[in-house]
């Protein structure tokens, strides 16, 4: 029996079911699974692309190193997500870095395998680009957060990305250090703890740790919004 066919669509490749069975079960052959440990590097900037990847399962965190050891933390991948398809098509280095911030399995796709499809596959194709054009609008925006917002704005964006894009949820816990959370946020390690503390101390949030509720997501939105 063909292996492909026990397996969700989905979980061979993103989109797997605008692919044909004999399409998947290229892509399913042509495929590697990796697991990464926490703070692993998957692929490191300025390395050359050379696979399609995209996470099977677990969390990724996606930053930017610049000089003297300081990073920008662009996004967090989720499994379905694909990593670096903006590098992989536009040069042939990666142009920011990927680490687990959990156990992660990643999936590693021959990249004449899936070129094969995008020639293919008009629908397939359409998605993929619609994903590269989200990808890249998403780091716009947040680098535009990161130049024009005054910080508690900033604070507010990393609450609501949390709660609203990676967990669905009011209450979460961060899966960052503060350091990590003052990259997102673009700012340093002690202004962003002086500005939660003071999201806490006006009862906008709870905090214990890393774990957060939200007790006003009015006024949390109104901050984000106001900048």
């Amino acid at each position: 029996m063909d292996k492909v066919i026990s397996l969700d669509k989905e979980k061979i490749i993103p989109f797997g079911s605008l692919l044909t069975e004999s399409e998947l079960q290229k892509v399913d052959d042509f495929s590697n699974v990796v697991t990464f440990n926490k703070k692993e590097i998957i692929f490191r900037q300025n390395t050359r692309t050379s696979h399609i990847m995209f996470i099977r399962s677990g969390m990724v965190k996606i930053f930017k190193e610049g000089r003297n050891g300081k990073y920008i933390i662009l996004k967090v991948a989720l499994p379905g997500d694909f990593l670096g398809l903006l590098s992989i098509y536009g040069g042939d280095t990666h142009h920011y870095s990927a680490s687990a911030i959990q156990p992660s399995q990643i999936a590693f796709v021959d990249i004449n395998v899936f070129n094969e499809m995008i020639t293919t596959n008009g629908n397939f194709s359409t998605k993929i680009i619609g994903r590269l054009a989200s990808d890249g609008l998403f780091i716009f925006d947040r680098l535009m957060s990161q130049s024009h917002k005054q910080l508690p704005g900033r604070i507010a964006d990393v609450i609501l990305y949390f709660s609203e894009q990676i967990f669905g949820s009011n209450e979460f816990e961060f899966p960052f250090t503060r350091r990590e959370l003052a990259e997102l946020a673009g700012t340093t390690k002690e202004s962003f703890i002086r500005t939660l503390a003071e999201f806490k101390n006006d009862k906008i949030i709870d905090l214990d740790g890393s774990l957060v509720k939200i007790n006003s997501l009015k006024i949390v939105k109104t901050l984000s919004d106001l900048g």
